[in-house]
């Protein structure tokens, strides 16, 4: 007989409050709530009017009668703009406003908390979880790769392999990453390691907060084996207890199927979502197209973005472009429209949107590869989907994921620290035309392993 006295586990779950974040974490957080699992979801409130506005997630969370939503601030003024550089200024606001605020919730919250699961570059969750007596597991949204590369700046720095020596330091390799030592470049390290100065605040921040997660009773990362299982293994000579779950949007798709659930699409967007593309995406060829989209916070120059143009044009492949409102900035900070050239030029074969339903587009049978910013949840989206990329990364994680798409996975093509419309023409071609067949075999072999690996969980 049912044992009533023993209510399911209570876990709050408070991600960074940006868009790659709170996307993964939200799954994850419906994949514990079909578990039977209580669940807690912290959003900043900034966040959560944005995710009421643009996503069904009132009603989709109301089939979970242990789910609950709970708001916080993140600190920051409403017209921040939480892009660009300005992005990391959420981390001091967060410290100083959030974690007080954070610690008297988790006191007061009934039922209590049982666990808290914490966004891993938010390492005050687990001070105030340690300080409260509440388990702490963090989450980090990010790849293993760079994951294991942030832990490693320490032992690069100590070793003489920083601060890099100018631009002709570039591609020297990095032998101080454990199981990275032979193709890992001061090019490809995380962004925030492009400083002369070892004690600049970004650097500081990324490598104090990676190197507290062995207090952790554990650790989430959004990957699996197959993908990432050498530097798995070297992330757990420090942290043994490691889930590698991933990839998370597959499996809940799998799930919510397996409950015949309606919509197997998951929208956790905070912005406006622009389905028109999807109209225009069925009436072009089988993987004819180009996805074009440099996630939620990228910011680029004018220039850059007309060589990007350019070169898509002239490589005369059709394709679809993401550009947000605030994609362009100006010397002075602002944002500016999309160039007039930019829209007209594009009519004959390509189209522009402000933000899509990536999943869906991904899954769509007329792309053909994606041009990419390498975030994370980009970038294992396109693995499950079988689509190759060509990765031009901005800033984090998403220099390290780039070489791995490369070097390692060779499912795809770097442009890093490049911008000019014939190197852009000469990779939509290599990607599409001249080495088009190789490049799809690998991306579908990669695919079917992330399947694999999918079936195999659900089976345990």
């Amino acid at each position: 007989m049912e044992n009533r006295s023993n209510p399911p586990p209570h876990v709050l779950i408070f991600p960074l409050p940006c868009q790659g974040h709170v996307n993964s974490m939200l799954k994850l957080a419906e994949l514990l709530s079909l578990a039977g699992i209580n669940i807690t979801f912290l959003n900043s409130e900034r966040n959560h009017k944005l995710l009421a506005r643009y996503t069904n997630i009132e009603d989709r969370f109301a089939k979970h009668p242990g789910f609950r939503f709970q708001t916080i601030t993140d600190g920051l003024p409403l017209d921040h703009p939480r892009s660009g550089d300005q992005l990391m200024e959420i981390f001091d606001a967060m410290k100083l406003i959030t974690k007080p605020l954070f610690k008297k919730l988790v006191l007061e919250t009934k039922p209590p908390v049982n666990c808290i699961i914490g966004d891993g570059v938010l390492g005050f969750t687990g001070d105030v979880a340690i300080e409260v007596g509440v388990p702490i597991i963090y989450f980090r949204t990010a790849s293993a790769c760079s994951f294991w590369a942030y832990f490693s700046i320490p032992d690069i720095i100590e070793g003489g392999q920083l601060p890099i020596r100018g631009n002709e330091d570039m591609d020297r390799l990095i032998t101080k990453v454990p199981g990275m030592e032979t193709f890992l470049r001061c090019r490809d390290l995380p962004s925030f390691c492009r400083v002369s100065d070892m004690t600049d605040p970004n650097l500081l921040l990324v490598m104090n907060e990676t190197r507290q997660s062995p207090r952790a009773s554990a650790l989430i990362l959004n990957t699996f084996e197959d993908l990432e299982g050498p530097i798995l293994s070297q992330i757990r000579t420090q942290c043994p207890k490691i889930y590698s779950i991933g990839p998370l949007h597959e499996h809940l798709q799998a799930k919510l199927s397996a409950k015949n659930e309606k919509s197997c699409q998951s929208s956790n967007s905070l912005r406006e979502i622009d389905r028109s593309c999807m109209t225009w995406l069925d009436n072009q060829p089988e993987k004819s197209v180009l996805y074009v989209s440099f996630g939620s916070f990228t910011v680029m120059t004018r220039h850059q973005l007309m060589e990007l143009w350019h070169g898509l044009v002239n490589s005369k492949k059709r394709f679809l472009w993401v550009i947000r409102p605030d994609s362009v900035a100006t010397k002075d900070g602002e944002f500016e429209k999309i160039p007039a050239e930019v829209e007209e030029g594009t009519k004959e074969r390509g189209f522009i949107a402000g933000w899509v339903p990536q999943e869906e587009v991904l899954a769509h049978k007329a792309i053909a590869g994606f041009l990419t910013h390498s975030g994370w949840n980009s970038t294992l989206e396109s693995i499950v989907a079988g689509v190759p990329m060509i990765c031009w990364p901005y800033f984090a994680d998403q220099q390290v994921n780039s070489r791995f798409v490369d070097e390692v996975w060779k499912i795809g093509l770097d442009m890093k620290d490049r911008c000019d419309r014939e190197i852009v023409e000469k990779m939509v071609n290599d990607l599409m035309v001249e080495r088009r067949d190789v490049f799809l075999s690998s991306a579908t072999r990669m695919a079917e392993l992330s399947c694999d690996h999918m079936i195999s969980e659900m089976e345990v």
